[in-house]
């Protein structure tokens, strides 16, 4: 069954056009024990289908247990986003992007497309100034109006970054990360496992934090 309605695909497609360049989607899934697993497939399958500049390869993540390891994906349904050569940026999503969520997927699909703007000199030396790795998680709710800015925030570091790795973590799918993490309320920003924002917090707030880590 499809996710998307033809007005919502006719809205997508277009927005899609403001890609530069083709973006690889890897899919991580597999047959048992996920059950969000078969709607994230569709909704990476629809949205390929979306833009010839889109395309994706579908991974399991106990059978294809080496390309997984080279992802660092550990859990599933994963969604890794490549650029036309495949270079990986460390922008993942876990579950599935949808709801309020679809905006910071849009905002990835296009900044690894080669689409972004530029970051004011101060910050983009700042972020590049970071030489030790940054494990950013960002747990949301597809309801949450709020979560799509930490997410893009998070992946827009990484982006600019290879020392960083930002996820989208969706709170729903993953209940024990949320209670890991004491998740009461989205978007929560874990950094470094024991560091955290909550709220939609500008990119400034995200560096002191990174910033100050030994």
């Amino acid at each position: 069954m499809a996710i998307f309605n033809d007005s919502v695909r006719s809205q997508l497609t277009d927005i899609l056009r403001e890609m530069k360049d083709e973006v690889n989607i890897a899919f991580f899934t597999q047959e048992f024990e996920c059950n969000s697993c078969n709607d994230a497939h569709t909704f990476v399958e629809e949205f390929a289908g979306l833009s010839d500049k889109v395309s994706f390869e579908v991974f399991e993540l106990v059978k294809d247990k080496a390309v997984a390891e080279q992802y660092g994906v550990d859990k599933i349904p994963a969604i890794v986003l490549l650029d036309k050569d495949k270079k990986d940026y460390g922008i993942r999503f876990y579950g599935i992007p949808g709801g309020y969520e679809i905006n910071s997927f849009l905002t990835a699909l296009k900044e690894v497309s080669g689409n972004h703007e530029e970051i004011p000199a101060e910050l983009a030396n700042r972020i590049k100034a970071i030489d030790k790795d940054i494990h950013i998680q960002v747990f949301v709710t597809a309801t949450c109006p709020y979560c799509p800015g930490a997410v893009v925030t998070g992946h827009r570091l990484a982006l600019e970054n290879p020392h960083i790795k930002a996820d989208m973590v969706d709170a729903s799918v993953y209940p024990e990360l949320s209670m890991k993490y004491r998740v009461m309320g989205v978007p929560k920003i874990i950094i470094n496992e024991d560091h955290e924002l909550v709220g939609n917090q500008p990119v400034t707030e995200f560096l002191k934090v990174i910033e100050n880590l030994n």
